[in-house]
């Protein structure tokens, strides 16, 4: 964890590259129990008018929080969490996806001890989380 006098804003502090196949959806929905047939089934994707088999939103935001997660030294350290959902993460039956993640501080408040870190998730060319941003205890 770093100290929150060594943080700048626009400092990145962790980048993080996340595979998904159809067998971490699988796997995902028996830890959830959300087995929405659109999480791994194409016939039942299209027939939704889906673009194909979607990864489950909180797969997704939890992949991308990981990373800060992991910066921050704990679970614990999390003091707020918020994501809007901008696009579907299609998940190929032989390629799967790539989510990329970059976490930059956006905003320090020393009387609080937090800063505010910024998420960008792609998957592809296509931000999948807008207004990603995470709350964290600094210090």
């Amino acid at each position: 964890m770093t100290a929150a006098a060594d943080l700048a804003v626009g400092q990145v502090v962790a980048e993080r590259t996340v595979p998904l196949t159809r067998d971490s959806l699988v796997r995902y929905a028996g830890a959830s129990g959300d087995f929405n047939p659109i999480h791994y089934r194409d016939d039942v994707a299209a027939s939704v008018g889906l673009p194909g088999v979607l990864a489950h939103g909180m797969l997704t935001m939890g992949a991308a929080v990981q990373p800060v997660v992991d910066w921050a030294g704990g679970a614990h350290r999390i003091r707020d969490y918020q994501v809007r959902f901008t696009r579907p993460v299609v998940v190929d039956p032989e390629a799967g996806a790539t989510l990329t993640v970059s976490a930059k501080v956006a905003a320090l408040d020393a009387e609080a001890g937090t800063a505010r870190i910024d998420l960008t998730v792609r998957a592809g060319e296509a931000t999948v989380l807008g207004k990603a941003q995470v709350v964290v205890v600094v210090g």
